[in-house]
């Protein structure tokens, strides 16, 4: 008899599944009953870690991430009949490439989303600890930290605003990188 965790993995992947041959998962109308903690963690890195063993292959990360909610300050992995709990050391997301166009800028992330920077998906750069930490609003509350090559892509991009610091402008609206 598989253990209560691994049931929860199993019907959580099919739901991602079945959602994903339709078209993204409406996850923001699911509000089934919180069914408890999953020991799944998303590292700062972008790794995926599920009862502490890296989740090797792509294709199950991309379906834990279509599902993927957030509430406030928690995350949530759901199916329709299940909200399961996770960790998330940082952001959800790792966004790993820009396309740095005149009029936008889009970012691919690890788990294989793209997403133009405008004024729902706001570049922000949040100061942590005195070191900047660099943002893109992927959907829905998730956002994707910007992976350190990208940001110094995003840096020489960027022209200097009327005070000095510099600016990006995607879609439409512009962002301040610090």
């Amino acid at each position: 008899m598989a253990a209560e965790s691994d049931i929860s993995v199993i019907s959580v992947a099919d739901a991602a599944r079945e959602a994903g041959r339709k078209g993204p998962p409406p996850v923001h109308l699911w509000n089934p009953d919180y069914c408890g903690e999953m020991d799944l963690t998303i590292r700062a890195d972008g790794t995926w870690v599920h009862e502490g063993r890296v989740i090797a292959r792509p294709e199950m990360v991309q379906l834990f991430a279509s599902v993927l909610k957030r509430e406030g300050d928690r995350f949530f992995l759901v199916t329709p009949v299940e909200k399961l709990g996770i960790t998330v050391e940082d952001a959800p997301f790792l966004a790993i490439d820009a396309e740095i166009g005149a009029d936008a800028i889009t970012f691919t992330t690890s788990t294989g989303d793209v997403v133009t920077a405008g004024p729902d998906n706001a570049i922000r750069v949040d100061d942590r600890g005195g070191e900047p930490r660099p943002y893109v609003h992927v959907r829905r509350g998730l956002d994707a930290l910007i992976d350190r090559k990208t940001f110094y892509r995003l840096v020489e991009a960027a022209e200097p605003g009327p005070d000095g610091r510099l600016i990006l402008r995607s879609g439409g609206a512009e962002f301040v990188l610090g």
